[in-house]
């Protein structure tokens, strides 16, 4: 007699979730596809549920105020949202900017993501800024830009932590990339569909668990 295995089980899906994704080039997934940036990666993993296409309001070389300024401009201010990510800071690391600026700004667009998601902070997900001082793009300045990211990422995580969202540390998966450069896109300074698939590995999880609880 031949052994069939049982059928997996079939997960239902129980509704359908809307996702933004705010943030710069890491969140658009600079110089990969768009489909493995990895909010799309995201919204195509979390099962039991469906997600939308992701709204991303994001592009390459925004600072915190930039970010600000483009939601300021976009026709989603009026809008709501199931679940939220947020990465930003990088760019205010890169571009000498204080970090009490980046700490006013960060706390504005934070409180800006939770009314995106309705209010509810336990609904917003923040992911900490890569180092990417591990990158070929840092030409041997590694050792100064990874402890302004770290001192970045004190801020965004303390005020994340005051406001009751998720905080998400990928920071250390992306110093994988100083001895992996499969991680690391053509460019040399972002992330891979790997390192992306990573984060979302992270990320998925969390999300997940809070949506049980909803």
């Amino acid at each position: 007699m031949t052994y069939l295995p049982p059928p997996k089980p079939i997960i239902p899906i129980t509704d359908t979730l809307s996702y933004l994704a705010l943030g710069d080039s890491y969140t658009i997934g600079q110089s990969v596809p768009a489909e493995v940036s990895f909010p799309n990666q995201l919204a195509t993993q979390l099962t039991g549920h469906k997600v939308t296409a992701p709204t991303i309001i994001a592009k390459t070389g925004w600072t915190t105020d930039e970010l600000i300024t483009a939601i300021d401009n976009s026709d989603i201010k009026d809008k709501t949202y199931d679940i939220v990510t947020l990465l930003i800071g990088v760019n205010d690391q890169y571009g000498g900017h204080s970090q009490a600026n980046y700490r006013e700004k960060f706390v504005q667009v934070l409180n800006t993501a939770i009314k995106f998601a309705k209010g509810n902070a336990k609904h917003v997900f923040v992911l900490s800024i890569p180092d990417y001082g591990v990158t070929p793009f840092a030409h041997g300045d590694g050792a100064r830009i990874g402890r302004e990211i770290d001192e970045f990422n004190d801020i965004n995580k303390e005020e994340s932590t005051k406001a009751g969202v998720h905080y998400i540390d990928i920071t250390p998966i992306s110093k994988l990339a100083a001895n992996n450069s499969s991680l690391i896109a053509d460019d040399g300074l972002h992330p891979s569909s790997a390192m992306y698939q990573m984060w979302v590995d992270k990320l998925k999880p969390v999300i997940l668990d809070e949506l049980k609880t909803k």
